[in-house]
């Protein structure tokens, strides 16, 4: 169908292009009541639309607009990296699309075409699931892809990325180095057998990392990364394996109930079980029991992330800085450790 231009709405109302410019613009000249009333009928009747790249190009500053594929933006991670994210592209005029994936790949795939079809100036994808069709869905509409976070086996030089491993290994460091434990559990899982949706791929990276350090005397405690799977495996393996020394938590999501699966068995964090766990928002600071967790540096993927998916332009107007391997992450230690840093 031909798209009903403001033409046909003038013609309709009886009037000029003019006045009905002035009548959907808010600050132009004024109009009176009844012709006023006789353009907003004729828009109403002919279901009339502003083109927005019309009105984009009209504009003396035109922003761009970057799209943002995240599997779910309650997620404590997910929620503070997406509202970084749109702080970075804000300073540098582009409004971010964002999309939640559920962990679908076919939603996935399906919001990726969508903002393509929109005209994003580059795509950024958090916890994908079907890197290969994303990156076919980006190559056909010439549009740049960054992976951020997590991109299971994707490859390239878009990539920017936590060293997950690493995180794993500073956990078990801390409890097994210094708390002098040995008898640790890490909680998260990561095969098919156990998760359908969720982080499980950043969970199986900084499971390699604590199986590093704790060499065979850790435990692991498979979840389904959900709150619920993870308060019941918590207490199954707390029945039939009894009480370890240490718990490191695969993911912040899960810390909660992990920390009432052991209040209800009785025991005590930290006096009784240290636990240590990932990224952890600012409630943590005001939690009963603040937690000691492994941070990543969300703002600086968030600004690398922003820069790569501009056409490898950063916010200085030069080339990005260049990705040498993994961002590095740091220990944020606090009372569930048992170190009573804020006291």
């Amino acid at each position: 169908m031909k798209r009903v231009t403001i033409v046909d709405v003038a013609r309709r109302a009886g009037t000029s292009t003019a006045v009905v410019s002035y009548v959907l613009n808010p600050g132009g000249k004024r109009v009176s009541d009844a012709l006023r009333a006789r353009v907003i009928e004729a828009v109403a009747d002919l279901d009339y639309r502003p083109d927005r790249h019309a009105r984009a190009l009209r504009r003396r500053t035109r922003w761009g607009q970057v799209g943002l594929l995240i599997p779910d933006v309650t997620l404590p991670f997910y929620g503070m990296l997406a509202g970084s994210i749109e702080s970075e592209a804000r300073a540098r005029r582009q409004l971010v699309l964002t999309g939640s994936t559920g962990f679908d790949a076919a939603a996935e795939v399906e919001l990726a075409r969508s903002f393509a079809d929109a005209g994003v100036d580059g795509l950024l994808v958090a916890g994908m699931v079907d890197g290969a069709a994303v990156g076919r869905v980006c190559e056909e509409s010439r549009i740049p892809l960054v992976w951020v976070h997590s991109n299971r086996g994707v490859t390239g030089t878009q990539i920017v990325c936590s060293d997950h491993v690493r995180a794993g290994a500073l956990a078990a460091e801390h409890l097994i180095g210094a708390h002098k434990r040995t008898s640790t559990a890490f909680v998260g899982g990561f095969t098919d057998q156990h998760v359908q949706h969720g982080d499980r791929d950043t969970v199986r990276q900084r499971f390699e990392g604590y199986q590093s350090v704790a060499r065979g005397s850790g435990r692991h405690i498979a979840t389904d990364l959900t709150l619920a799977g993870a308060y019941r495996a918590v207490r199954v393996s707390l029945e039939e394996h009894g009480v370890p020394d240490g718990v490191v938590v695969g993911t912040f999501l899960q810390s909660g109930a992990v920390l009432r699966a052991l209040a209800d068995a009785g025991l005590r964090v930290p006096e009784d079980v240290p636990v240590v766990a990932f990224d952890g928002d600012a409630r943590n600071e005001y939690a009963q029991v603040a937690l000691t967790t492994v941070q990543q540096d969300i703002g600086e993927i968030a600004c690398r992330g922003i820069d790569l998916a501009l056409n490898g332009v950063s916010s200085d107007g030069g080339a990005p800085a260049p990705v040498d391997g993994k961002l590095g992450v740091t220990l944020a230690v606090a009372d569930s450790c048992g170190c009573n840093a804020r006291r």
